[in-house]
């Protein structure tokens, strides 16, 4: 392992099993997040940019102004504690002050991506029961088209220019509105925010998430940032504040301790992220494996076009990989913390490279607070090195472990099958090895089991886009009759790269002189983009039917 990768010191051992949980009793996020900072009128608390170049500040003391007003007009359209919000919203300083309001009154915030279609929506606004929905022009049509099947959503409120009949307009709303508001005197187990799994498995499930969830981040989010906050910290993130991304490893965290945001309504393009992280002097930043990607592949070395500033970066969602781990350290110059989590059970793997050295490719060890193991099917422990299910454990040190949803909501066989006694269970299959670190394989479903061998996408995939035609790749298991199925590799091309047999071959050598014989893709078919979820992970579960479906009868 290259010496830069390493601390001075190894300081795991000792941050792991001094640290014990200390939950409050009575707790509420709105109150954590901004109520506390609101009395400085100076101490900012969000940047924001829109695409079209419009640009705004915050103070806390803005936040929490502006947020008592939308309170207050909740509570007149008869919002009440444990009624659902729901936020269709992108990133905007309105969806930050709702989240506020809504916490501090003791209701339930229900995020939803502003990328929904109107099914998606119709779902998880009839099975969340929500009341009010706030929206923005991108996201009206979608919810007008299903309004008829929502009986139980009882107002809409527009905010930047969305207008239709029967829609509240947010600032009139909130001029009419007082400006002192009290915090409701909350438990810490009370529910404040329900968001919906993206649905790979089945029907999206709701995770019911309480007030102390914002505490049960935490750890992770200092450590993955090296220590935040240091003096001059500041953070951005693409991802959406209407997932646990964006929200709970970004917003939410980065209030918790009174530190500004930096907020961008647009597009992710990777020119754009480095004028962001440029113009603000982005200090701290979470990025998705595919973001990286991207920025790695458009500006190689981005030292040389841009002044930046960065001391930390977080990346999540999908295996990160040595390539992307290498450039970012060179080109960067900083080491990326790797980290795993899931929105029921999030932040409880990663890195640190301030207090332990960072093993490229692997996601890194449990951070403090959580008891994390690699299990079978019957929530026993494996050996070191053998593959198995990532788990995290209800306690550790003795105390419940904080980070941990309360239910999915209106499922209760599906909360009992989260879990297989203490064992919360991610559905993420992965190895441990002697010193503790995991090495992530991929979904459960999608191992690839070929002539008796296990084989995890991720690192075929990071061996592919070490390759300088590629831009970005997925791998799957195609069903096969011998061998039960092979690799086979889904590739997006570099621009003005134009694929051929004597590019497959090459690439086929370029994974066959890297990793083991039996990994390198068998197939490839070059497409013009992957399958994404809205949080940037590849849907190779897309992959898959499509390639059963050209395989009548493939299991």
């Amino acid at each position: 392992m290259n010496s830069a990768l390493k601390p001075s010191v190894d300081r795991y051992d000792e941050l792991h099993s001094a640290f014990r949980w200390q939950v409050p009793a009575r707790f509420n996020m709105g109150w954590d997040c901004c109520g506390q900072w609101a009395a400085d009128r100076n101490r900012f608390a969000l940047y924001w940019e829109d695409e079209s170049g419009a640009t705004a500040a915050f103070t806390f003391w803005d936040i929490q102004q502006q947020a008592n007003r939308m309170s207050n007009a909740l509570a007149a359209l008869g919002v009440k504690k444990g009624d659902r919000v729901a936020l269709v919203l992108p990133q905007r300083p309105e969806m930050a002050i709702a989240y506020i309001a809504i916490f501090q009154m003791g209701a339930i915030a229900l995020p939803l991506s502003h990328l929904f279609g109107p099914d998606a929506l119709e779902y998880r606004l009839q099975n969340s029961e929500a009341s009010i929905a706030i929206v923005e022009p991108t996201t009206l049509a979608n919810l007008w088209s299903v309004r008829d099947k929502l009986p139980l959503l009882r107002h809409v409120i527009g905010v930047g220019g969305a207008r239709e009949s029967g829609v509240h307009e947010w600032a009139p709303l909130l001029e009419k509105a007082g400006s002192r508001f009290e915090c409701a005197d909350t438990a810490c187990e009370d529910p404040a925010l329900i968001i919906y799994t993206s649905g790979t498995t089945g029907a999206p499930k709701g995770a019911l998430e309480p007030h102390r969830s914002i505490i049960g981040n935490i750890p992770g989010f200092v450590h993955s940032h090296d220590f935040y906050p240091q003096p001059g910290d500041l953070f951005w993130t693409p991802a959406d504040w209407a997932w646990a991304g964006g929200l709970l490893d970004g917003l939410l965290p980065a209030w918790h301790f009174g530190t500004p945001i930096l907020g961008y309504r647009g597009r992710f393009d990777a020119e754009k992220a480095y004028y962001l992280l440029e113009k603000y002097g982005v200090r701290n930043t979470f990025l998705f494996p595919t973001a990286l990607k991207l920025m790695m592949k458009a500006v190689p070395e981005p030292r040389k076009r841009f002044d930046l500033n960065l001391r930390s970066v977080m990346s999540a969602g999908e295996s990160v990989g040595v390539t992307v781990i290498e450039w970012a350290r060179e080109h960067l110059g900083v080491t990326i913390n790797e980290m795993f989590g899931q929105t029921e059970i999030n932040y409880v793997v990663g890195n640190c490279q301030a207090a332990w050295p960072v093993k490229p490719g692997s996601i890194g060890r449990p951070y403090p607070g959580h008891r994390v193991a690699i299990i079978d099917e019957s929530g026993n422990e494996r050996p070191r090195g053998e593959l198995g299910e990532i788990a995290v454990n209800r306690t550790c040190n003795g105390v419940a472990d904080a980070v941990f949803f309360l239910e999915y909501w209106k499922n209760p066989q599906a909360t009992k099958d989260k879990f297989i006694g203490d064992w919360g269970c991610t559905g993420d299959q992965g190895r441990m090895d002697e010193d503790g670190y995991i090495w992530y394989q991929g979904r459960s479903d999608d191992v690839i089991k070929s002539s008796g061998y296990r084989i995890g996408p991720a690192e075929i995939e990071s061996c592919l886009v070490k390759h300088p035609s590629v831009q970005n790749a997925a791998v799957i298991g195609k069903p096969d009759a011998t061998r039960g199925a092979i690799v086979k590799a889904f590739i997006v091309l570099q621009p003005g790269t134009n694929p051929s047999p004597a590019l497959e071959d090459e690439i086929r050598q370029h994974v066959r002189g890297r990793l083991a014989p039996y990994e390198y893709p068998r197939e490839i078919e070059f497409i013009a983009e992957l399958p994404m979820t809205t949080t940037g992970k590849v849907q190779r579960k897309v992959l898959r039917q499509r390639e059963e479906q050209k395989t009548p009868g493939a299991v």
